[in-house]
């Protein structure tokens, strides 16, 4: 078993108390790593190595494309450890090693494309009167809070982190205590570089501890946070009783609402890879099917027929679905499965599963409940596992509000050939992204991606996630 250490100003250590956390694999169950319980004390060693960073003539003599120049050798590094990376990812979060090598690609392409980036965001200038010369410029916030989440490490901090040092900001990484593998791994290439010290600061530890203190701490100047809404609520008081900018990427309940004039056989390979894809384990899960009431029955009879064919095993098995992360996952996953037992109807799963040879990991069989109340808080509430909820519509108008019924709204997929229904119901559907006949776009690495309602506030992914880690200063001079 491996002990890993944090990265604080260039140099690994350990944390202050000398405590560790265990790091096991969700397919078996069983303890590969342990990482350092990250205190109070060493997120202010990391916050102040950072801030050190950002204010020192080192830092701030790096010009935009050389920063640019430091993402892509990040890039190159990763696609020349695809494969460990990929591994990594599957055993430490459990999902098939083929979406593990979806998520390392994905990586790769946020360093590749913010680094592009780097020397390429502009400024602006303001008529205002003759003898009057103003200017608009973007200058970087400072230091930098991530704080990620267990379910897609690699490509969570892969976006933000690089969007940030692409702006000229310093960065402070929390990753998850249960999937820190590919943060570290990520930490080993940032220290390889020829980057000033404190640039690049990675912490370890409990989120009610390490990531507080972070999320807290009166020289952060913005926080990235990905989670639940209850979390998210807790960090952006945090950030705003520090008067400092939050984005957050919060839950989802995503419908895909299908129409009768569908492509059946694509509809339904789309419905069944969104809710599908890390065992469920998604904020921007298709975990609602929406399809209208004439076509339910020919329709749900080939998502149930696609469902019993799926196979569920370990990660590194590369099955349809992996694991659930861990015990106290499992157990809200069935007890949501046995609440829809009692008040609705399980038309396809609905059962834990047992993997010859992990024993010890948390399976559950892709589920399928119809006949949900809309106001059911099955309905209404994340389940984060392989389960989809149907209900259906009878017109446009019905699924407008049974789309919109949510607190959340994350994503939305709508599959019809009428093109001007599906224009009608994206421009009315409350929603961060839609998806026409689609649903996910390869990854959408130039998208802007986040919620509306309680999905989130702000927006990550492509060319406007380079503004959350900025501010903008006005300059007007006077001259005869």
């Amino acid at each position: 078993m491996e002990r890993f250490k944090l990265y604080i100003n260039g140099n690994w250590t350990n944390s202050k108390n000398g405590e560790h956390i265990d790091v096991k694999n969700p397919s078996s169950g069983n303890v590969f790593a342990s990482i350092p319980r990250g205190t109070q004390e060493d997120v202010d060693d990391a916050v102040n190595a950072a801030s050190d960073a950002f204010l020192s003539d080192a830092w701030r003599s790096v010009k935009p494309h050389e920063r640019g120049d430091l993402l892509f050798d990040i890039a190159e590094k990763m696609k020349s450890d695809r494969d460990e990376l990929a591994k990594l990812e599957s055993m430490d979060v459990g999902k098939p090693l083929s979406q593990a090598y979806a998520d390392v690609d994905a990586a790769i392409r946020y360093f590749r494309f913010y680094g592009g980036a780097a020397d390429k965001v502009m400024g602006d200038t303001i008529p205002i009167e003759d003898g009057l010369l103003d200017y608009v410029v973007r200058e970087p916030l400072g230091v930098t809070a991530h704080i990620v989440p267990w379910n897609y490490p690699l490509q969570i901090i892969s976006r933000s982190v690089a969007a940030a040092i692409a702006m000229g900001n310093t960065v402070v990484v929390k990753s998850a205590e249960d999937t820190p593998m590919t943060a570290m791994r990520l930490t080993a290439f940032f220290d390889e570089l020829d980057l000033p010290a404190g640039v690049f600061n990675h912490i370890t530890g409990f989120g009610y501890e390490a990531g507080a203190a972070l999320s807290s701490h009166p020289l952060i100047n913005h926080v990235t946070f990905t989670g639940s809404v209850g979390t998210g609520i807790t960090v952006g008081q945090a950030a705003m009783a520090n008067v400092v900018p939050s984005t957050l990427e919060l839950g989802g309940k995503s419908p895909n609402i299908v129409f009768a004039d569908c492509d059946i056989d694509k509809t339904v390979e789309g419905v069944v890879r969104a809710i599908i894809q890390n065992a469920g384990q998604t904020c921007s899960a298709g975990a609602r099917l929406l399809v209208e009431d004439s076509f339910k029955n020919e329709f749900l009879q080939k998502v149930v027929e696609k469902f019993e064919s799926l196979t569920v095993g370990a990660g590194m098995d590369d099955k349809h679905l992996g694991p659930i992360l861990n015990e106290k996952q499992y157990n809200h996953v069935l007890g949501l499965i046995e609440q829809a037992k009692k008040e609705a109807s399980v038309v396809a799963g609905g059962n834990p599963v047992t993997v010859e040879g992990y024993e010890g990991g948390f399976y559950v069989q892709p589920t399928i409940i119809d006949g949900v109340s809309k106001d059911s808080k099955l309905a209404q509430e994340e389940i984060f596992g392989p389960v989809l909820t149907v209900f259906t519509f009878k017109d446009e108008a019905e699924a407008l509000d049974l789309a919109n019924s949510t607190d959340y709204g994350l994503v939305t997929g709508i599959w019809t050939q009428d093109i001007s229904r599906a224009h009608y119901l994206a421009s009315r559907i409350d929603s961060g992204q839609v998806f026409i006949n689609n649903y996910g776009a390869g990854g959408g690495v130039q998208m802007p991606f986040g919620g509306y309602k309680k999905s989130g506030i702000g927006r990550e992914k492509g060319w406007i996630a380079l503004y959350n880690y900025t501010q903008v200063k006005n300059v007007a001079v006077k001259y005869n």
